[in-house]
């Protein structure tokens, strides 16, 4: 059955653009020392130096190869993006299903948690933490994804709740099974395509979160960061190198977001058959 959506997203036009752009993500972000020749903090030697056969988008105000600035940010988004969407949903599926099954006071206290979560603006949040804790890498992951959880456990705990009334839930605790089993083996493996759509909306506000984050200058000074690359380009637009240092960074930023919303949009339609009607009525 979950064969079945992955296949009907690769067969969706829109998802299969989706999944190449993020596949050329991934290949740039992997293949970094092959595609450039210089490390991303090397002095080359050249200063706003324009396109060339030997730096393909020029270098900046302190001689370092954009393009290879470029790849190796994608490495920073592509590594918070895909922590920050397991992390994330790892927290909604566990709060989520037990507050489902346990219900209750444990319950209530959840759901009220992700209220106030669900309100409180996580970008100023983030920015507060950031000015008292060390930037990281980690801690980034950490704390976007303490604030992109309360959503999805309320998705899982409304889909375990009308899960855990079905037949063979039924007939197990009838027989004695527990609830770690009943989750792991009957819950858990019906909520693949859902879990999976919720990694890839993580994701998706975990990449524009830590590039607009960078782009404020709160992130790890030594982090190579999209959000930074263009923050240092702007004060630098009234000369002609914003053409190939601004542009192209932003470029890549809205491929990257682009992939995972096309993505999402697709597996949404194969999730919810009122959708996969109209998407075939408009085709």
């Amino acid at each position: 059955m979950h064969i079945n959506y992955l296949r009907e997203v690769g067969q969706n036009n829109i998802g299969r653009a989706g999944l190449l752009l993020l596949l050329l993500m991934l290949l740039l972000a992997l293949l970094a020392p092959v595609l450039s020749p210089y490390q991303p903090a090397e002095y080359t030697g050249n200063i706003f130096s324009p396109p060339s056969t030997q730096h393909l988008l020029g270098t900046n105000d302190v001689g370092q190869d954009i393009w290879t600035r470029i790849l190796y940010g994608a490495r920073t988004s592509l590594v918070v993006g895909c922590g920050v969407a397991v992390t994330s949903t790892l927290l909604s599926l566990f709060i989520g299903c037990t507050c489902a099954l346990f219900g209750g006071l444990y319950d209530r206290f959840w759901m009220r948690l992700v209220d106030i979560c669900i309100v409180i603006p996580s970008f100023i949040v983030a920015i507060l933490a950031a000015a008292y804790l060390k930037p990281n890498i980690i801690l980034l992951v950490l704390l976007l994804s303490a604030f992109l959880w309360p959503g999805g456990a309320r998705v899982v705990r409304s889909q375990v709740l009308a899960r855990k009334e079905i037949v063979a839930v039924t007939a197990s605790r009838t027989f004695g099974a527990g609830w770690g089993h009943i989750m792991l083996r009957h819950i858990v493996p019906d909520l693949g395509p859902i879990l999976v759509a919720l990694m890839i909306q993580d994701a998706r506000r975990a990449v524009f979160m830590e590039a607009g984050l960078s782009f404020l200058g709160i992130a790890d000074p030594a982090m190579i960061s999209w959000g930074k690359i263009m923050q240092q380009a702007l004060a630098f637009t009234y000369l002609e190198a914003w053409k190939w240092w601004l542009v192209p960074t932003g470029f890549a930023l809205s491929l990257t977001l682009m992939g995972l919303t096309f993505t999402g949009f697709a597996l949404e339609t194969a999730l919810n058959p009122r959708l996969r009607k109209e998407v075939n009525q408009d085709a």
